[in-house]
């Protein structure tokens, strides 16, 4: 069953939000880490230097996983304007709409998704 006009709407705002929130939470990470970078060497421990290291690599790989899902966001508002939204880019099968309820940037289904992942495809 194809998307009804309002569910798309629904899901557009959802995205923007989703894109608005990603693009704050990646903005203050990148700050944060800039600023770790330029309060560094005034009479640290080498062990706290260590730690902040650690902190720093951690914030960059998650920063990393969100500018992904930021990515996907994307994607999932180009599909929209494009009138593809809710079709799987692999299989072009519908997604289901609970997939999209629960990942509305979604653009496999399930199976393509396992498959991709897998290397199967």
């Amino acid at each position: 069953m194809a998307l009804k006009k309002a569910d798309i709407e629904k899901f557009k705002k959802r995205l923007e939000e989703m894109r608005y929130q990603m693009t704050n939470l990646i903005r203050d990470s990148s700050e944060d880490v800039k600023a770790a970078d330029e309060s560094k060497g005034y009479s640290q421990h080498q062990a706290d230097e260590g730690t902040d290291d650690f902190n720093r690599t951690i914030t960059l790989e998650v920063t990393s996983k969100e500018f992904d899902i930021l990515r996907q966001i994307e994607r999932a508002l180009e599909k929209i304007a494009e009138g593809t939204y809710g079709i799987c880019d692999l299989s072009g099968e519908e997604i289901p709409l609970a997939r999209l309820e629960a990942l509305p940037y979604a653009a496999m289904t399930v199976k393509s998704q396992e498959k991709l992942e897998k290397g199967l495809l």
